[in-house]
């Protein structure tokens, strides 16, 4: 029997998706349920299983764009599984001189069809502009150099210094490809501003010090920033509600929760999971939330609905070394705090200076429906949640909020 496997629906929405890589080869016997490709919707990059054993031939090239419900691979559920470890690579093997014979040809020929190599159309054109072919990266089969290449090649300008001077032409993924897209329409479609801010963070890294090991010990996840940030976040919107609305045409849609996007780095690049009803969490339940998303997006198991909602977003360009940023608005959300790193840095304090750790922190918003006051008095009531989180954010009982 052959069984047509054909695009699940990876979400609401979503008509195409991209085949990112095929995990499997034309004619290899798989099981059911093995992983046989990765595909690339616009919000996220899945894993393709197998919905049946057999021999698999594949209908679909990597880098296709294929609608949901298209047929990408035919399944032989009738085959024999091989025996032994891989025969199908083997006879692959055996076979491939036999492929590859061709007819004698003179050493010139041979050049033209190695791979990398120019087609003789292409080397006629990089003859003429004299330009090596070793240094252009063909985009053809296997690497090979197409006339396009060949016309769109440009001789070097400057003094040759004999280094290396290759590019690489790669398609975006259909999820970078998206990305890409919002964040242009954040900028066309909104009206952003930005305003700044900086924190003391020696009252948090004091309460850290003290309680991050009881607290590893006894939750199993780490007492870092993010959860000192999301309360403070959480307590700001609900102080500035406009911060946690959202334009729909001639309306504004508020929110009576609070469900904080959390930009975080995979494989696959920049994600924003969401940590749901974050008003009703504990610091516990918030790491331990962050923690669960985190390993999902690392290890490529973040799925649609991980992402969609979210009605705030905070993105910490501190952990790359960023001192200071302007946030991209996440649309159709109307605010994002971006987080950055810490530095010593001196400060008057009581009319004296003092050398205490010190973070910018920036509010980026959509002036449509969040006026300077709103955004101002937000940011500033972050601000007073960070610098004092004892009274503000623990009701002066760390241990009871920290769950100890």
């Amino acid at each position: 029997m052959i069984l047509e496997m054909k695009v699940p629906s990876p979400g609401e929405s979503i008509t195409e998706v991209e085949i990112a890589t095929w995990l499997v080869q034309d004619g290899d016997y798989v099981e059911k349920d093995q992983a046989i490709a990765e595909v690339d919707s616009d919000k996220a990059t899945l894993e393709l299983p197998a919905e049946a054993a057999g021999i698999i031939t594949l209908k679909a090239e990597e880098g296709d764009a294929v609608a949901v419900g298209q047929v990408v691979c035919l399944i032989d559920t009738d085959a024999a599984k091989p025996e032994g470890d891989a025969p199908a690579k083997e006879e692959k093997k055996e076979e491939a001189p036999k492929a590859e014979a061709k007819p004698a040809a003179s050493k010139q020929e041979e050049k033209t069809y190695a791979t990398g190599a120019p087609s003789p159309a292409a080397r006629k054109i990089l003859d003429e502009k004299n330009i090596d072919p070793t240094t252009i990266n063909g985009t053809g089969k296997d690497g090979r150099i197409t006339k396009d290449d060949a016309v769109n090649a440009t001789p070097s300008m400057g003094t040759p210094t004999g280094g290396n001077r290759s590019s690489e032409r790669k398609k975006l993924s259909m999820l970078r490809r998206k990305v890409a897209e919002r964040l242009v329409s954040a900028k066309n479609e909104t009206a952003m501003l930005t305003t700044f801010n900086e924190v003391n963070m020696t009252p948090i890294n004091k309460l850290r010090a003290e309680y991050k090991e009881v607290f590893k010990g006894k939750h199993g996840v780490g007492l870092g920033f993010m959860s000192f940030f999301s309360k403070a976040v959480v307590r700001a919107l609900q102080l500035y509600p406009d911060v946690n609305s959202m334009m729909d045409g001639d309306y504004k849609v508020s929110y009576d929760f609070v469900d904080i996007s959390i930009a975080v780095s995979g494989p696959k690049g920049l994600m924003v999971p969401v940590v749901r009803n974050a008003e009703a969490l504990t610091f516990r339940g918030i790491e331990a939330e962050i923690k669960r998303l985190a390993i999902r997006a690392r290890d490529g198991q973040i799925t649609v609905d991980d992402m969609t909602g979210g009605t705030f977003t905070i993105t910490n360009g501190g952990v790359f070394g960023s001192m200071l940023s302007t946030p991209i608005i996440n649309p159709p959300q109307s605010g994002i705090l971006g987080m950055h790193n810490i530095i010593e840095r001196p400060i008057a304090v009581d009319g004296k200076v003092e050398v205490h750790p010190m973070m910018y922190v920036a509010l980026s918003y959509d002036h449509r429906i969040i006026d300077g006051r709103e955004s101002v008095g937000f940011l500033v009531a972050v601000k007073e949640a960070l610098e004092n989180p004892l009274e503000l954010l623990m009701d002066n009982n760390p241990k009871k909020a920290l769950e100890l």
